[in-house]
């Protein structure tokens, strides 16, 4: 059987990058069980609800939703299980130290096969109050509205 290439996107967490303003991104790779690498495979998984911690130098994934494997027996896993990630230490140690400021937090953006392997892409993370949501929206549409008119401009649409 060929082994598997490119990138396979099984879930995002489009919620986070509206509900934070995101700093840095790692890849990390993720200690999964035979059943869950199947439902992953059937492309079923919510990262909604998940977040990471560091807990005794290791990095943990919490509340990610990966359902039970349909022809699973009583192997089956649970479906919010704590999950370890894999990162190099030094990467742990950056995240660490970013972690300690208040209001930061590690949230996963998407999982993923990458060759055949299940990654998951976690980044560090500060919350956003309301108000900088709208001026993050009002920003965005004006940026396109000005894109926009350029593009007219360029056309010869508009004087």
């Amino acid at each position: 059987m060929p082994r598997e290439t490119g990138v396979k996107t099984i879930a995002v967490n489009r919620k986070a990058r509206h509900d934070y303003s995101l700093e840095d991104s790692y890849e990390c790779g993720l200690v999964l069980t035979g059943t869950e690498v199947k439902s992953l495979r059937a492309g079923r998984a919510n990262l909604t609800d998940g977040y990471a911690l560091v807990k005794d130098g290791e990095v943990w994934l919490q509340g990610v939703y990966i359902p039970e494997y349909d022809q699973g027996t009583w192997t089956n896993h649970t479906p919010r299980r704590p999950r370890k990630l894999l990162l190099h230490r030094a990467e742990i140690t950056k995240i660490e130290v970013k972690l300690r400021d208040s209001g930061v937090t590690l949230i996963p953006l998407r999982l993923y096969f990458s060759d055949g392997r299940a990654k998951v892409e976690i980044a560090v993370a500060k919350g956003r109050r309301s108000y900088d949501k709208r001026h993050a929206i009002a920003e965005r549409e004006s940026k396109r509205e000005a894109a926009r008119a350029v593009g007219r401009r360029a056309k010869g649409l508009q004087d």
